[in-house]
């Protein structure tokens, strides 16, 4: 099995250098210090179940790699429109697109059924512009439940989770989907095969839908946004408006809003990824994890007014973001 992780950060190196440890045919895609370290010194994982070193083959230069079975896409959904250029060389004619993706994804209704089957979610795929690029039947979902973290260039410091869920957009249990799974069950990682992975998309959603623009607004920690009494009365709001669209679109998540959040305060302080984003100036991946649901309960017709305001909000630091630092301010005379 031939895999090209393309966007080889500290989530990409970790499954990569676990699937190199299985015997497959790796080659991690990556650019600057890190790339030079990983070439030099392979990619050392830091990890509580035991460090070890893998050596795949990294470049940044897809063309040196050529197509492959399986594409892990380790890039941030923002980059997705414009990654053509380093995926084209990677595809032949059944290569499957792994995305280890947060939020709603550009396949979403790709053989859904139903009323909204081959919709596109406009939030996501501006113009089918991501489709265009990432054709939704290469699409294998992928919900990570793994917490990882690059320590330094070539070196990941994985903190917790092993868990990789995969699942066909038409919930069909695939060769494909099962070859790639027993690769990562072979590395050490957890992979489960889930036919109704849409349920693992909502129940990740919970937390990075509430806890991840409200930390971008506050600058506050996963703990500090439980304690709070009225932000945690909003977070719970918002979970309670994302659960009503799920249902709509007749997913069921299995787990409760106290649950979610109690998850969430036992990281304790913790920065979001978005927090983590804004405090060094690079674009918030808000699209796929806000706007996008915004977007789907106006096409079901659910009532959801603490997301658009938080969306609202959000929406507007995310474009002072990526317009770069506001201009200074004057005194009243």
């Amino acid at each position: 099995m031939k895999v090209a992780v393309l966007g080889a950060g500290a989530i990409g190196a970790y499954v990569g250098a676990a699937l190199h440890r299985a015997g497959a045919d790796v080659h991690l895609v990556a650019r600057g210090p890190h790339l030079a370290a990983m070439r030099q010194h392979g990619v050392r994982v830091l990890s509580p179940r035991g460090d070890f070193t893998a050596r795949p083959h990294c470049t940044d230069d897809p063309a040196e790699i050529g197509p492959v079975d399986h594409v892990f896409l380790g890039l941030k959904a923002t980059s997705y429109a414009a990654c053509g250029p380093l995926v084209a060389p990677l595809l032949q004619e059944h290569t499957s697109v792994i995305a280890a993706q947060n939020g709603i994804p550009w396949w979403y209704f790709h053989r859904h059924g139903g009323p909204h089957d081959g919709h596109r979610v406009e939030s996501v795929d501006p113009g089918g512009s991501v489709s265009a690029v990432l054709a939704p039947e290469r699409a294998i979902g992928c919900v990570v439940y793994a917490a990882t973290e690059l320590e330094g260039p070539g070196v990941v410091r994985h903190l917790e989770g092993t868990r990789f869920s995969i699942g066909e957009p038409d919930r069909s249990v695939s060769k494909r989907c099962l070859e790639f799974s027993e690769a990562m069950h072979t590395g050490g990682l957890k992979c489960p095969v889930e036919p109704e992975l849409r349920d693992d998309i909502w129940i990740k959603l919970l937390g990075n839908i509430s806890f991840n623009p409200i930390s971008a607004l506050t600058r506050a920690t996963m703990r500090q946004m439980c304690l709070h009494g009225t932000t945690r009365e909003v977070i719970e709001q918002m979970m309670r408006e994302t659960l009503a669209v799920a249902h709509t679109l007749g997913c069921r998540p299995a787990i409760s809003v106290e649950k979610r959040i109690a998850g969430a305060e036992r990281v304790g302080d913790h920065r979001t990824s978005t927090l983590q984003d804004l405090e060094k100036g690079k674009p918030l991946e808000l699209d796929v994890l806000l706007a996008a649901v915004v977007e789907l309960a106006g096409i079901t017709g659910v009532p959801v007014p603490t997301l658009r305001t938080v969306h609202a909000l959000s929406d507007l630091l995310a474009t002072g973001t990526s317009r770069g630092p506001a201009p200074p301010t004057r005194s009243a005379a």
